[in-house]
């Protein structure tokens, strides 16, 4: 009697992939392809594979002396894709530090590492 029930909660648990995919994963970002120059705002754009809460997510600037800055986010134009706005920066070193909510309520962590340069 046991082993029905627990094959049938094994056949539950895995015809539910969408429980493993549920955190807003980062696909692609602008800085892989398009450099901060010195002196000059900028936008960078991420994009991740499920829809952003915007208004519960946060992204830092994090700089020399591990200084973080809350910088302006706002929609794309695809479904998960973030726009943010870069101020003039000097050349050196620095980090997108962000925390984003998928549409599900699943936070998600992470870095993106960058130059600037003149």
């Amino acid at each position: 009697m046991k082993k029905p029930f627990q094959l049938t909660l094994l056949l539950l648990t895995l015809c539910q992939p969408h429980w493993a995919a549920a955190h807003a994963v980062i696909t692609d970002y602008s800085l892989k392809i398009t450099p901060i120059h010195a002196a000059s705002p900028a936008k960078v754009e991420l994009s991740f594979n499920s829809q952003i809460e915007l208004g519960l997510s946060q992204i830092f600037l994090v700089s020399k002396g591990d200084k973080h800055q809350l910088l302006q986010a706002g929609n794309g134009n695809k479904q998960g894709q973030i726009i943010i706005q870069i101020p003039p920066l000097e050349s050196g070193d620095y980090a997108l530090r962000f925390k984003v909510f998928a549409a599900d309520g699943h936070l998600t962590e992470d870095v993106i590492h960058f130059s600037v340069s003149k």
